[in-house]
């Protein structure tokens, strides 16, 4: 017998299978590739099966209109408004209306007559909540408040005009007044005020707020001179070619939004599917950083961390002590209000402002405060409209739209009964 050897086989390796092994995998292997490929085209015939029955059931119960079509123009010396005499397509959670920007560029009727106005002609100024573009025009609460002081205040004869651009602050609306609003003589202009308006009359905020470049800004704003004086400044023409870069969405959301353009169900998808919150931190954080850069922002880093602040710039309004570049916003905002308090003056006119929305609340609340704080300063009365449905017993959830923070049909006409029974009261602001 021959002797076994402690040696290795040379010729063959303890790795490599046995020759029928090998034999029988090089038999198998098609059958495999096979088998997986009609299993790959099965799951893919699936989806797109699944796909292809979800289109045509959202095709046949989920009818959404084109996407929002805004016209809008560039008018110098105000800044970015809807351009004049367009129909305007506005979908939002709640519904979709078409409303035509008037000659002017705001969503209303054409101005009254001089001789209309010769009245008690009342000027409504603010932003998305007298734009309104979730509501038809006969709906707006300046078009209920005319035709109800028409029935109840007849000897004053009250017309109105709305001059709305969402976005805005007082700042922002100083041209509303100076180039169209003044030329019907208003007895009383009445500054809609809303709480993002703080932020939107920071330079420095409203840049972080939209990614403006805080030296480009698309509407008039203010900044402080050498001496430290706030002075205005005219909107800039080229404003879109010097916007803050800002980081791709997430592939998901790229992808659902390209198919969102040809596909009802990818469109329901989309709508579904919320950016993460750390792409908003991280924006933020980036655009803060650029902008803080800049000589007129550099409160902005001071005690804040915007990458960090996870809920709206308004809410920080609500806080008892603000970061240096909020307070300065608080600064902003007195000025802008003081900018419109002296134009009143000087051409005759009652001011007030009307604070929207439950959010400001009443006495006691932070922001409401506040803007009560800069109106007593400068003597300008305050009509709350929040109080006056509180003093009705109604709800104010019903006053808004339920995906949407704007007033609904409701919250209009609670806004026009309330500075109807300010005006009952205040009629000697119409003479």
């Amino acid at each position: 017998m021959k002797p076994r050897s402690n040696e290795p086989n040379s010729t063959k390796s303890s790795t490599t299978p046995p020759r029928k092994y090998v034999r029988i995998i090089q038999a198998t292997a098609p059958i495999a590739l096979r088998v997986a490929a009609w299993n790959t085209l099965f799951v893919i015939s699936g989806l797109l099966l699944i796909a292809l029955v979800c289109e045509a059931y959202f095709r046949l119960t989920y009818q959404p209109v084109e996407k929002s079509s805004i016209s809008f123009q560039f008018v110098e010396g105000v800044g970015v408004i809807n351009k004049p005499n367009t129909e305007n397509l506005y979908e939002f959670q709640g519904g979709a209306v078409i409303s035509r920007a008037n000659s002017q560029g705001f969503f209303d009727r054409e101005p009254v007559s001089f001789e209309r106005a010769a009245g008690c002609h009342i000027a409504f100024i603010g932003d998305s909540f007298v734009e309104a573009k979730e509501v038809p025009i006969a709906d707006k609460f300046h078009v209920r408040l005319e035709d109800m002081a028409s029935r109840e205040l007849p000897h004053l004869a009250v017309t109105t005009q709305a001059y709305g651009i969402g976005g805005t602050g007082q700042i922002n609306q100083l041209p509303f007044y100076d180039e169209y609003a003044r030329r019907l003589n208003p007895k009383l202009v009445a500054l809609v005020f809303y709480l993002n308006d703080f932020v939107n009359n920071s330079t420095a905020l409203a840049s972080l707020a939209r990614g403006l470049d805080p030296d480009r800004m698309p509407l008039v704003s203010a900044q402080r001179d050498a001496s430290g004086a706030m002075k205005l400044r005219p909107p800039d023409p080229e404003f879109k070619r010097f916007l803050l870069p800002a980081p791709p969405k997430p592939w998901r959301q790229r992808v659902l939004g390209r198919l969102a353009r040809v596909s009802y169900f990818a469109r329901w998808l989309n709508s579904k599917i919320d950016t993460p919150d750390d792409y908003f931190d991280a924006l933020r954080a980036a655009w803060a950083n650029m902008i803080a850069a800049r000589p007129c922002c550099a409160l902005i880093l001071d005690g804040w961390r915007p990458g960090e602040w996870q809920h709206p710039l308004r809410d920080l309004f609500l806080e008892e002590h603000l970061p240096p570049v909020f307070e300065e916003a608080l600064e902003y905002t007195a000025f802008g209000i003081d900018q419109f308090k002296r134009r009143a003056d000087r051409d005759g006119a009652k001011l007030v402002i009307l604070s929207a929305t439950d959010d400001m609340g009443t006495r006691g609340d932070p922001q409401f405060d506040r803007l009560s704080a800069i109106a007593e300063a400068h003597g300008i009365p305050v009509i709350s409209q929040y109080d006056y449905v509180v003093s009705q017993r109604h709800d104010y959830r019903n006053a808004r739209f339920r995906n949407d923070h704007h007033w609904n049909p409701t919250g209009h006409q609670w806004a026009a009964e309330a500075v109807l029974e300010w005006l009952k009261e205040n009629q000697e602001a119409c003479d």
